[in-house]
């Protein structure tokens, strides 16, 4: 990856809308696939093991993919790990329903080509994510307001995409939908190809100093753990991740169940906190830099996490459970764009890959884990006790980081002094 500063006459805003495009169609049509590819094989099989056991082919290869494809993605450049992946998935995920169609889609092959297929994605996803701090520098436009913008993106499409999904699922039925899902890759290929530009990944790879591959990926490795600030970040995100799945998959569920609310309460609160989080993150991105760092972090988390788990054990009616998750999902919005600014602000360019790959790796290692979790805390202790203790839990693992890393608050320009400006190739340092 090249570690260059972009030219002057090259600073232009259209590498940034080329990526809120592609960022909007990404994350919709992996929503879609989600849900589309599950329900094709439900519907083509019958079988719930099966559709578990294809989910799992899928999730398993994007996450370690995700973590040690790090160094590929620093060496050719986030335009082409993008462009590789989004052609890939377009032809694997597109083979699924013509080969179904064609009566030549056994179990094994349907395994193996998921299991590319979230190959494929795993740096895919790593080279968009970190092409952010790229756009912003050529568009001059601030790191948190740009945070924001992907922020609402991504929280956005998790509105729209169940409702699409259905939609392609009744008109074009579940091969059909999978068919859109391959079109959505093939049309972010497109404009990654077209709007990403080249001098992205001009500069040609400098040789490896760090022992090949393997030194590569420690490399990430070391830069990641002896950063404090991004350590503890890191593991305060696993933990809260492993929280909201347990809450997600399992508490939510039997409070709506043992309550008489049914599935209807479950989509009316989690539509009001998506609502709520994409506004306050669209919000975000237009205050920027004005929002005070630290202020937002405890008052943030502090809303966001322990209130919904607080309201359920307290067994408050729906109406004012849906309150509740509206205003927790407008603190949570405020989150993301500013825990992203900070990554990006203190990871080197030549380690984007590497260290984003491995931090949202990471991020992820505790939710296989939240749903075991829950289910034993409620045999243990009830379903208001678990509520209430994880709740407690979530404001311990977010409060503690915080007291103990005031230089997570820093901003350019005022570096803590653990991690120091990169130098540029030409011996100064960047401002």
């Amino acid at each position: 990856m090249s570690t260059t500063q972009v030219p002057a006459d090259k600073r232009t805003r259209t590498p940034l809308v080329s990526l809120m495009i592609v960022s909007v169609i990404a994350h919709v049509g992996t929503k879609i696939s989600a849900i589309a590819i599950p329900w094709f094989v439900l519907s083509s099989t019958g079988s719930v093991t099966i559709t578990g056991l294809v989910a799992a082919c899928e999730l398993g290869p994007y996450v370690v993919v995700k973590a040690l494809g790090g160094p590929v993605v620093d060496r050719i450049g986030q335009r082409r790990v993008s462009l590789v992946a989004d052609l890939g998935s377009a032809v694997i995920i597109g083979a699924i329903p013509l080969l179904h169609l064609a009566g030549l889609l056994p179990l094994p092959l349907l395994l193996g080509l998921v299991a590319v297929a979230g190959a494929l994605r795993g740096p895919g996803d790593n080279a968009k994510e970190t092409s952010v701090p790229l756009v912003a520098e050529a568009a001059r436009v601030e790191l948190e307001r740009v945070t924001g913008l992907f922020g609402a993106i991504e929280r956005g499409s998790g509105l729209v995409a169940p409702a699409i999904a259905a939609g392609m699922i009744m008109i074009f039925g579940p091969p059909g939908a999978v068919g859109v899902t391959a079109l959505c890759f093939a049309a972010s290929a497109v404009i990654v190809a077209v709007g990403l530009p080249r001098w992205f990944d001009a500069d040609p790879a400098e040789p490896s100093t760090e022992g090949g591959y393997l030194g590569e990926l420690r490399a990430g490795l070391r830069f990641l753990f002896q950063d404090r600030l991004l350590t503890l970040l890191v593991f305060m995100i696993t933990a809260t991740n492993l929280l909201d799945i347990a809450k997600a998959q399992v508490l939510l569920p039997v409070w709506a169940r043992d309550g008489g609310h049914g599935v209807g309460a479950i989509g009316l609160l989690l539509t009001c906190q998506a609502v709520c989080s994409t506004v306050s993150s669209l919000l975000a991105g237009w205050l920027g830099r004005r929002l005070p760092r630290r202020l937002t972090f405890f008052v943030a988390f502090a809303i966001s996490g322990p209130t919904p788990f607080l309201v359920l054990g307290l067994g408050w009616p729906v109406w004012s459970v849906a309150v509740a998750y509206g205003v927790a999902g407008l603190a949570s919005g405020f989150l993301n764009p500013m825990l992203g600014a900070i990554f990006y602000e203190r990871i080197p360019r030549r380690l984007l890959g590497r260290v984003g790959g491995l931090s949202d790796a990471l991020a992820w290692a505790g939710m296989p884990f939240g749903g075991l979790v829950a289910a034993g805390l409620i045999t243990l202790v009830g379903l208001s006790p678990a509520l209430f203790l994880l709740g407690a839990c979530y404001l311990i693992f977010t409060v503690v980081p915080g007291l103990l890393s005031r230089g997570l608050f820093d901003r350019p320009g005022a570096a803590s002094p653990e991690t120091p400006p990169e130098p540029r190739r030409d011996g100064s340092t960047p401002r």
